[in-house]
């Protein structure tokens, strides 16, 4: 299999800690230089079939992009450590957080890094500070019914780390770009937050 991946983007570092938790090592690693554009060129495109990253191509030729599509099918093949939940249960409860934590805090603050980053203004069409500050008032607004949940639970989904603490982490880290920390008062997340960039896969996925 090979893992297109653009080092410094946060949603290809999603999948790159993932297979640090499952010590997966024989994924050939491809660079994608989304900064000159490799990512819009017709071979990527015909192969992806959208211009984004990452992109994971199977040995039989099939190519799944989106990160958290990746993530899963490598849960599939590499069930431990158990990432997206042992049973219905589980399986549902991880997923609702991880679609809460993609929507309502990675992507806004994400949005709000490329729209504010001046190194990032060659991925957008215009930078408009408006929409970037939008961006970061709604996922501050998240990150209150974060702080509220994680006063009496570990982690975010489960009683141990799951993919949606993943998702969460990795938003939050990007938001270093521009130096925005969390605003100081949500102290569970500071601590959550902590917790799992003191992971060693943490640091395998940087």
């Amino acid at each position: 299999m090979k893992l297109y991946d653009s080092f410094r983007a946060p949603n290809p570092r999603r999948v790159r800690w993932v297979m640090a938790e499952k010590g997966i090592e024989d994924v050939e690693i491809v660079q994608v230089d989304i900064m000159s554009g490799d990512h819009k060129t017709p071979d990527y495109r015909a192969k992806v079939g959208v211009p984004h990253v990452p992109a994971l191509e199977l040995d039989d030729g099939t190519v799944v992009s989106e990160s958290v599509a990746i993530c899963r099918y490598l849960e599939a093949l590499y069930p431990e450590p158990n990432l997206f939940g042992h049973d219905p249960r589980e399986q549902a409860i991880v997923e609702m957080w991880t679609r809460r934590c993609e929507f309502y805090l990675a992507n806004p603050i994400m949005l709000n890094v490329r729209l504010t980053h001046p190194a990032l203004a060659v991925l957008e069409a215009t930078q408009q500070p408006q929409v970037a500050d939008y961006n970061r008032l709604s996922a501050e607004r998240f990150m209150k019914t974060l702080d509220r949940h994680l006063a009496d639970h570990e982690f975010i989904a489960l009683d141990r780390f799951t993919i949606a603490d993943i998702v969460g982490a990795v938003g939050l880290d990007f938001a270093r770009l521009v130096k925005y920390r969390p605003p100081e008062e949500f102290t569970h997340l500071a601590r959550w937050l902590d917790a799992c960039r003191a992971r060693p896969a943490a640091k395998a996925g940087l």
